[in-house]
């Protein structure tokens, strides 16, 4: 559609990746964007200048093919670091690759970007304005090397409204902050994470051309919660992951004292092994907010809660709390672990997964 915009986040890990470099550029170029081409398996990350060499040779190819532009093609490539690209073996996939492209071939691309993903992960929402239906639909990908800085692994999300490029650009910070920017398997942020947002512009709706439009407020909640759906299915699709985790926040003096106190827990290797046996060890936690870095913490206000159950309250080990009611919240699939640091009004909130035998195991065979 002549009314298509794209917009991006991407890694802000320094390796970052030939082809984000790439698509960056040619998002910068401000061409009308077409096709997006994505590979498996290769990373095209650590590989100098013949990784953008071969990049950018996969994007002359798809303009070759369809005499357009070559900063109108965006690649994306996952997978294995500091191997080159194999662009001959790609460039022969193209022409049938473009043939098969198809309105409805969203699960067939979500199946076809994974690396050690165990299942694609997909989202779509529709709501009704003004008579016209609206949708916002999206896929990712990421299951290891997960604590993005911008987004996740890769994301394309999509909706046929069409809306103004600095108000999708707008959208797509706000949307990936409280949902990408908030998920974690491993602390390892990828060379090649990239999100992208897109408005085709197909609806018949007026468009989007500021905060203002009666628009902006349904569609802004509908791409957050896509957004959303696609972040939390990356960890519960995690490495080895048998435990899906929401670490909450309460009560901190600012965002980055909550975020930083949720990550350090998300991240401490004895606090994700005790999830994987279902052992509610809790001073693993309390342990990990008294070396969080809080400045002049007051212990007698802090309170430690698995979903409902009160563990530590005042700072100690609250008088009511036993083993057995700890246990029975770390035995479920899906809990969540909260901390109540009541000396501020922000809150915030991490998604994680434990640390198996099998995160060790998938990782450690990586490559072989």
């Amino acid at each position: 559609s002549p009314a298509s915009e794209i917009v991006g986040v991407f890694t802000k890990n320094a390796f970052c990746a030939a082809p984000v470099a790439i698509t960056k550029k040619h998002l910068s170029a401000g061409k009308d964007v077409r096709y997006l081409v994505t590979n498996t398996g290769n990373a095209n990350a650590g590989t100098g200048q013949r990784g953008m060499d071969d990049a950018l040779e996969t994007c002359t190819a798809i303009s070759a093919l369809k005499n357009v532009p070559i900063e109108s093609v965006l690649p994306f490539s996952t997978g294995v670091i500091g191997e080159y690209l194999p662009t001959e073996k790609i460039c022969h996939a193209l022409p049938s690759a473009l043939d098969s492209l198809d309105d409805d071939n969203w699960e067939e691309a979500a199946w076809g970007i994974l690396t050690t993903d165990t299942r694609p992960k997909g989202s779509s929402c529709q709501f009704e304005f003004e008579g016209e239906t609206i949708t916002v639909t999206g896929i990712s990908k990421g299951s290891g090397m997960i604590r993005p800085n911008m987004a996740t692994m890769l994301a394309y999300v999509a909706t046929d409204a069409a809306v103004d490029k600095v108000v999708l650009s707008q959208i797509i910070q706000e949307a990936n902050e409280d949902s990408f920017n908030r998920i974690t398997v491993d602390g390892d942020t990828s060379t090649n994470d990239s999100c992208v947002l897109i408005a085709t512009g197909t609806a018949s709706a007026s468009k989007v051309e500021s905060k203002n439009h009666p628009l902006y407020p349904l569609l802004l909640k509908t791409i957050k919660e896509v957004f959303l759906d696609l972040a939390q299915a990356i960890i519960r699709d995690a490495e080895g992951a048998t435990k899906f985790v929401e670490i909450k926040v309460d009560g901190a003096i600012d965002k980055d004292e909550a975020l930083k106190t949720a990550y350090e827990i998300a991240h401490s290797p004895l606090v994700k092994t005790a999830l994987t046996a279902s052992d509610a060890n809790w001073g693993r936690i309390l342990a990990v907010v008294g070396r969080a870095g809080i400045e002049s913490l007051d212990l007698s206000k802090v309170d430690i809660y698995l979903d409902d159950v009160c563990i530590v309250s005042g700072g100690a080990r609250n008088e009511n709390y036993s083993e057995e009611q700890g246990a029975a919240v770390v035995e479920r699939e899906e809990f969540s672990i909260g901390i109540k640091l009541n000396r501020g009004k922000v809150s915030e909130r991490v998604f994680t997964s434990d640390l198996s035998n099998d995160y060790v195991r998938i990782n450690a065979e990586y490559r072989t």
